[in-house]
Protein backbone atom coordinates (compact mmCIF):
# COMPACT_ATOMS: atom_id res chain seq x y z
CA UNK A 1 0.00 0.00 0.00
CA UNK A 2 0.88 3.31 -0.69
CA UNK A 3 -0.02 6.68 0.66
CA UNK A 4 0.22 9.74 -1.28
CA UNK A 5 -0.45 13.60 0.17
CA UNK A 6 -1.07 15.35 -2.78
CA UNK A 7 -0.75 19.20 -1.12
CA UNK A 8 -2.48 22.60 -2.22
CA UNK A 9 -0.94 24.99 -4.62
CA UNK A 10 0.98 27.44 -2.48
CA UNK A 11 4.59 27.05 -0.89
CA UNK A 12 1.99 27.55 2.22
CA UNK A 13 0.91 23.85 2.03
CA UNK A 14 4.77 22.69 2.92
CA UNK A 15 4.25 22.61 6.45
CA UNK A 16 0.93 20.63 6.01
CA UNK A 17 2.31 17.85 3.41
CA UNK A 18 5.11 17.55 6.17
CA UNK A 19 2.94 16.91 9.58
CA UNK A 20 0.13 15.17 7.70
CA UNK A 21 3.10 12.43 6.31
CA UNK A 22 4.81 12.14 9.55
CA UNK A 23 1.55 11.93 11.60
CA UNK A 24 -0.07 9.06 9.25
CA UNK A 25 0.24 5.25 11.31
CA UNK A 26 -0.58 3.53 8.00
CA UNK A 27 0.65 0.47 6.43
CA UNK A 28 3.06 0.55 3.71
CA UNK A 29 4.70 3.59 2.03
CA UNK A 30 3.81 7.55 2.93
CA UNK A 31 4.49 9.71 -0.16
CA UNK A 32 4.35 13.52 0.54
CA UNK A 33 4.35 15.17 -3.21
CA UNK A 34 6.27 17.91 -3.08
CA UNK A 35 5.26 20.32 -5.84
CA UNK A 36 8.20 21.51 -8.32
CA UNK A 37 7.23 25.14 -8.74
CA UNK A 38 8.19 25.20 -4.77
CA UNK A 39 11.52 25.97 -5.20
CA UNK A 40 11.66 26.63 -8.93
CA UNK A 41 9.12 29.99 -10.01
CA UNK A 42 9.85 28.61 -13.56
CA UNK A 43 8.33 25.27 -13.27
CA UNK A 44 4.38 25.21 -14.36
CA UNK A 45 2.21 23.66 -12.53
CA UNK A 46 -0.06 21.14 -14.66
CA UNK A 47 -2.36 18.76 -12.28
CA UNK A 48 -2.60 16.27 -15.24
CA UNK A 49 0.81 16.08 -15.50
CA UNK A 50 1.42 15.53 -11.62
CA UNK A 51 -1.36 12.61 -11.93
CA UNK A 52 0.31 10.57 -14.78
CA UNK A 53 3.36 10.54 -13.29
CA UNK A 54 1.82 9.89 -9.72
CA UNK A 55 -0.21 6.93 -11.53
CA UNK A 56 2.83 5.60 -13.17
CA UNK A 57 4.55 5.34 -9.40
CA UNK A 58 1.90 2.73 -8.41
CA UNK A 59 3.41 0.15 -10.04
CA UNK A 60 0.07 -1.59 -9.51
CA UNK A 61 -0.34 -1.14 -5.76
CA UNK A 62 -3.44 -0.22 -3.71
CA UNK A 63 -3.22 3.03 -2.68
CA UNK A 64 -4.48 5.54 -0.29
CA UNK A 65 -4.46 9.91 -1.25
CA UNK A 66 -4.82 12.50 1.10
CA UNK A 67 -5.43 15.39 -0.96
CA UNK A 68 -6.07 19.17 0.00
CA UNK A 69 -6.73 21.94 -1.66
CA UNK A 70 -5.84 21.76 -5.65
CA UNK A 71 -4.49 18.34 -4.50
CA UNK A 72 -7.66 17.14 -4.90
CA UNK A 73 -7.91 18.08 -8.40
CA UNK A 74 -4.39 16.06 -9.00
CA UNK A 75 -6.10 13.47 -7.27
CA UNK A 76 -9.42 13.44 -9.47
CA UNK A 77 -7.13 12.94 -12.06
CA UNK A 78 -5.40 9.82 -10.48
CA UNK A 79 -8.70 8.38 -9.53
CA UNK A 80 -10.57 8.63 -13.07
CA UNK A 81 -6.59 6.85 -14.57
CA UNK A 82 -6.28 4.05 -11.69
CA UNK A 83 -9.56 3.45 -10.63
CA UNK A 84 -9.20 -0.43 -9.71
CA UNK A 85 -6.08 0.24 -7.30
CA UNK A 86 -7.61 3.09 -5.06
CA UNK A 87 -7.88 1.69 -1.40
CA UNK A 88 -8.93 5.13 0.30
CA UNK A 89 -9.32 8.91 -0.37
CA UNK A 90 -9.34 11.60 1.83
CA UNK A 91 -9.87 15.24 0.41
CA UNK A 92 -9.82 18.64 2.60
CA UNK A 93 -10.80 22.14 1.21
CA UNK A 94 -11.78 21.48 -1.96
CA UNK A 95 -11.31 24.82 -3.89
CA UNK A 96 -14.38 25.47 -5.31
CA UNK A 97 -14.12 29.51 -5.63
CA UNK A 98 -11.16 28.97 -7.33
CA UNK A 99 -11.23 26.32 -9.65
CA UNK A 100 -13.01 26.07 -13.66
CA UNK A 101 -16.32 24.23 -13.90
CA UNK A 102 -14.38 21.12 -16.15
CA UNK A 103 -11.86 20.86 -12.91
CA UNK A 104 -14.79 20.95 -10.92
CA UNK A 105 -17.11 18.58 -13.01
CA UNK A 106 -13.73 16.46 -13.17
CA UNK A 107 -13.65 16.41 -9.35
CA UNK A 108 -17.18 15.50 -8.70
CA UNK A 109 -17.37 12.76 -10.99
CA UNK A 110 -13.83 11.14 -10.12
CA UNK A 111 -15.08 11.52 -6.62
CA UNK A 112 -19.01 10.17 -7.06
CA UNK A 113 -17.43 6.94 -8.54
CA UNK A 114 -15.30 6.01 -5.39
CA UNK A 115 -18.53 5.26 -3.08
CA UNK A 116 -19.08 6.43 0.60
CA UNK A 117 -16.87 3.66 1.59
CA UNK A 118 -13.82 5.06 0.09
CA UNK A 119 -13.71 8.49 0.06
CA UNK A 120 -14.09 11.14 3.30
CA UNK A 121 -14.37 14.60 2.73
CA UNK A 122 -13.42 17.33 5.37
CA UNK A 123 -14.63 20.97 4.67
CA UNK A 124 -14.38 23.74 7.55
CA UNK A 125 -17.59 25.89 7.59
CA UNK A 126 -16.02 29.30 6.29
CA UNK A 127 -13.04 27.85 4.44
CA UNK A 128 -12.19 31.05 1.96
CA UNK A 129 -11.95 28.73 -0.36
CA UNK A 130 -15.05 26.71 -0.61
CA UNK A 131 -17.51 26.83 1.96
CA UNK A 132 -18.86 23.35 3.66
CA UNK A 133 -22.20 24.24 2.66
CA UNK A 134 -20.78 24.88 -0.76
CA UNK A 135 -19.07 21.57 -0.54
CA UNK A 136 -22.10 19.64 0.60
CA UNK A 137 -24.21 20.64 -2.07
CA UNK A 138 -21.36 20.01 -4.84
CA UNK A 139 -20.95 16.18 -3.37
CA UNK A 140 -24.80 15.41 -1.91
CA UNK A 141 -24.37 11.75 -1.34
CA UNK A 142 -20.79 12.29 0.59
CA UNK A 143 -19.22 12.14 3.89
CA UNK A 144 -18.64 15.94 4.58
CA UNK A 145 -16.96 16.14 7.50
CA UNK A 146 -17.15 20.15 8.89
CA UNK A 147 -14.83 22.01 11.56
CA UNK A 148 -16.00 25.17 12.91
CA UNK A 149 -12.95 27.35 11.20
CA UNK A 150 -13.12 30.08 8.61
CA UNK A 151 -9.48 28.99 7.09
CA UNK A 152 -8.40 27.28 4.68
CA UNK A 153 -5.92 24.55 7.06
CA UNK A 154 -6.71 20.81 7.72
CA UNK A 155 -4.76 19.11 10.70
CA UNK A 156 -7.25 16.54 10.95
CA UNK A 157 -4.80 13.85 10.86
CA UNK A 158 -6.05 11.84 14.00
CA UNK A 159 -9.13 11.40 11.81
CA UNK A 160 -7.28 10.67 8.42
CA UNK A 161 -5.61 7.81 10.54
CA UNK A 162 -8.88 6.59 11.66
CA UNK A 163 -10.66 6.53 8.26
CA UNK A 164 -7.29 5.10 6.30
CA UNK A 165 -7.07 2.13 9.39
CA UNK A 166 -10.92 1.15 9.24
Amino acid sequence: MITFVLPGFSLNNKEWLEECAMALKVEGFVRPIFWDHWTDENEKFDPKEKADLIARHTKGEQINIIAKSIGSLVASYIIKQIPDQIHRVIVCGIPLNDIAEEEKETIKNALVSLGKDKLICFQNVEDPHGTFTEVKKFLPNTVVISEPRNDHNYPNYTSFNKFLLT
